[in-house]
């Protein structure tokens, strides 16, 4: 286990950021897909992460409306803790990147069929 990620979990990662997500945010929505609902200091801990890091790639998974938080009063003074957990089920967000990556071999594939119709018309 590497980064608070098992070896398969990396794997998923490592797929994961060829398709363009940021490799630590892509370490952070695995990382939540394994537990139930976790802490920023508890990712920064876990993941080896500073706490931009976390912070950034939160926000950038929030973007796609895949991550919901909560906050939670510490014991005494002090502000309440940020608790965050997966907005749906880790085959749904799947589910979402493959269509964009379907879109972007459409959108490929399109382009490729207008170069050519182009180069026809020279």
């Amino acid at each position: 286990m590497t980064d608070g990620l098992s070896v398969q979990e990396e794997k998923i990662v490592k797929r994961l950021t060829k398709t363009g997500m940021n490799k630590k945010s892509a370490k952070i929505l695995i990382y939540l897909a394994s537990v139930e609902e976790t802490t920023s200091k508890k990712m920064e801990s876990e993941m080896r992460l500073r706490q931009p890091e976390v912070s950034i790639s939160i926000n950038r998974l929030k973007d796609q409306d895949w991550i919901k938080k909560r906050e939670e009063k510490k014991e005494g003074k002090g502000r309440p803790e940020h608790v965050y957990s997966l907005k749906k089920d880790l085959n749904e967000i799947i589910d979402e990147i493959e269509e964009k990556e379907r879109e972007k071999i459409d959108d490929i594939k399109n382009n490729l069929k207008k170069i050519d119709e182009l180069i026809d018309e020279i």
